[in-house]
């Protein structure tokens, strides 16, 4: 069970040389994290390794984002997304991840790459009001139509710029 952390305004700020990886199972436990992710996360490697990587997760993160990713990486497909984590002591970090499916050889998915870099600053402000939006478009529609909602209005707001999914986010 995961714990109740709550979350502080203390902000983790990764440097530009910074990487953090790590590695799930199909079902996204990790079964890998690099040294930056267990110094970023707080947490001991004994208790990541095995948990679901949403351990991680902070809750102004939209639901929608990570519907969008698991979708994206289950079919075969890599994403880039900007994510905002929270660290055991409730500290967060804002990251932009780069999510891949891991194959073997017959071609199965068998698990996920997670390799994280520091984000384009500017691009925070931007990110934070999308997530702000879609987090209110998923408590307007409630905990059934939460993904829809939120993805919706994701979708809405590409195809009002033009531009896909990573084009928007390779380019905020």
């Amino acid at each position: 069970m995961k714990k109740k952390i709550e979350p502080t305004n203390v902000e983790r700020v990764m440097r530009d040389d910074e990487i953090i990886v790590s590695k799930t199972d199909p079902k996204g436990r990790i079964a890998y994290g690099n040294e930056k992710f267990i110094e970023f996360s707080g947490y001991p490697e004994a208790e990541l390794l095995g948990s679901q990587h949403n351990i991680v997760r902070h809750p102004d993160m939209p639901r929608g984002v990570f519907h969008l990713l698991w979708q994206t990486v289950a079919s075969g497909n890599e994403i880039f997304a900007y994510v905002k984590n929270m660290a055991l002591d409730g500290s967060f970090y804002w990251v932009l991840a780069n999510v891949t499916p891991d194959y073997d050889a017959a071609g199965n998915i068998t698990g996920y790459l997670s390799v994280r870099r520091a984000p384009r600053r500017g691009a925070i402000p931007i990110i934070e009001d999308l997530y702000r939006r879609m987090k209110q478009a998923e408590q307007s529609a409630g905990p059934r139509d939460a993904c829809d909602a939120s993805v919706g209005m994701l979708n809405k707001l590409l195809k009002e710029k033009g531009v896909s999914y990573e084009q928007f986010v390779l380019n905020v």
